[in-house]
């Protein structure tokens, strides 16, 4: 199963996540794509390491994430990725600006061809206003078109809002 969850800040996305991961009953690894830069964002970092079982894996991948999937993907096994935003985030403020067509590409092709189950969270920006600033303004377009591209390829879609979630695509939960 591949499940994309969708959400707004502190929308209940990486909680509904991390239930999904549970219920699966399989060996879980999740895959952080923080990095934390300051102390608010290291204050949230610290409160998904406390709501996450000790058992779960753990592997953090700001950048290469179709090679880490690739990597730990297996049969009875569940990979949690959280988030896909912040790796978008990762990707464009690099100096290297081949690397988010070339890692967004890798993600894409290597997508339906990972066994187990594949559970990514993602921020849906697309929601709002249009922000000024040319780098804001392709952060936002570059997530729609991720979310897009991801959702095409996923047996299930969830839209997270106050906590409850609206299914898009695939079974309702």
């Amino acid at each position: 199963m591949l499940r994309l969850i969708l959400g707004g800040a502190r929308s209940g996305k990486s909680r509904l996540a991390e239930n999904f991961a549970v219920a699966s009953g399989l060996a879980v690894t999740y895959i952080a794509t923080s990095e934390p830069r300051d102390a608010e964002l290291d204050a949230r970092v610290r409160l998904h390491k406390a709501r996450r079982p000790e058992h779960w894996q753990l592997v953090e991948e700001p950048l290469a994430l179709a090679a880490t999937l690739a990597n730990h993907a297996a049969p009875g096994q569940c990979l949690l990725v959280d988030c896909l935003t912040l790796w978008l985030t990762n990707l464009l403020v690099l100096d290297d600006p081949e690397r988010l067509g070339q890692e967004r590409d890798a993600l894409l092709a290597t997508l339906g061809q990972l066994p187990g189950e594949i559970i990514m969270v993602s921020n849906e920006t697309g929601l709002g206003i249009v922000p000024l600033g040319e780098l804001t303004r392709r952060y936002v377009d570059e997530a729609g078109l991720l979310h897009q591209a991801i959702a095409e390829r996923c047996q299930q879609v969830i839209l997270t809002v106050a906590g409850l979630p609206l299914t898009l695509k695939g079974p309702t939960p």
